[in-house]
């Protein structure tokens, strides 16, 4: 009987204890559980990695490092009969990507009048003169030591209902600068003329003509239209035919939706440039703005 009794009592104690073994294990497992899961819930998220963006946007940019560098100089391929110069068809794919200017109303007979300010000759005066005669309005692209130096003509321009433009504002090679110094120079001419004049600038014209995909990015999203032209000449520097050929060379290359460039320091474009407004106009043509062309 008492071995009996100790054999059950033995059993008790073995199923009591394969009990507790098994509730150990199972505590065991959620607290590695529970602790994996503190682990995890204490790490910290990761960031998700930036996409790069070379979309152009109005107020800021991001990143240039995909875009192409190489360097062109503006140039077109004069038509004769008045046609719309040609110009490379790489040069028209940056034109429509970046939203660019080099022409305007094909469709109609109107022009688009505008200087390049480098510095002062003496002859934006008499320029400004006889577009106010002739009751024409017109872009001048000008630089920071003009508006520094100039500041009169530059208010004067403003206040007879001109287009002031961005050329930087020591006139580089934009595609040989880095991204921050071309925005410097773009920005802080900005600041400039909105310092003196209270307005903003929107346009701007590369200087020398120099420019890159990255570069027209760059402008782009500083919120500036880049403008080109159709017409131009070497009017930097005396002209061999002086006032005449400065005349003839307009008249002859003259043609619907001409954004024309002339450089103020030009003492033959000064000379001619009544005789020029009175004879466009003569052949049936409108002078427009820069703020007309869509």
């Amino acid at each position: 009987m008492v071995r009996k009794i100790f054999s059950i009592l033995m059993g008790i104690l073995l199923c009591f204890s394969i009990a507790s073994c098994g509730i150990a294990k199972k505590d065991i497992t959620r607290a590695e559980t529970q602790k994996v899961q503190d682990k995890v819930l204490q790490k910290p998220a990761e960031k998700p990695k930036e996409k790069v963006s070379n979309t152009v946007n109005k107020t800021v940019y991001t990143n240039t490092e995909n875009l192409d560098n190489t360097l062109y100089s503006w140039g077109l391929r004069v038509l004769p009969n008045h046609q719309t110069p040609e110009i490379t068809s790489r040069a028209m794919e940056l034109i429509k990507k970046y939203d660019a200017i080099f022409v305007g109303d094909t469709t109609k007979k109107v022009v688009y009048l505008t200087f390049d300010e480098g510095y002062e000759n003496g002859y934006t005066p008499k320029i400004l003169d006889i577009l106010k005669e002739n009751n024409v309005k017109a872009a001048f692209f000008v630089t920071g030591p003009y508006v520094k130096e100039q500041s009169d003509l530059v208010k004067r321009m403003v206040e007879e209902g001109h287009i002031v433009g961005n050329h930087t504002v020591n006139h580089p090679s934009l595609p040989t600068l880095s991204d921050e110094k071309v925005k410097k120079e773009i920005t802080k001419l900005g600041d400039m003329f909105e310092e003196l004049t209270g307005k903003k600038m929107k346009y701007f014209r590369p200087p020398k003509g120099e420019y890159s995909e990255r570069t027209l990015y760059i402008t782009k999203s500083l919120g500036y239209r880049t403008v080109f032209w159709s017409l131009a000449m070497a009017d930097w520097q005396p002209l061999p035919g002086g006032p005449e050929e400065s005349y003839n060379t307009v008249m002859k290359r003259l043609h619907p939706g001409a954004v024309i460039l002339l450089h103020a320091v030009s003492k033959d474009n000064a000379l001619a440039l009544d005789r020029i407004i009175k004879s466009i106009k003569a052949e049936g043509y409108e002078f427009k703005t820069l703020d007309d062309i869509p």
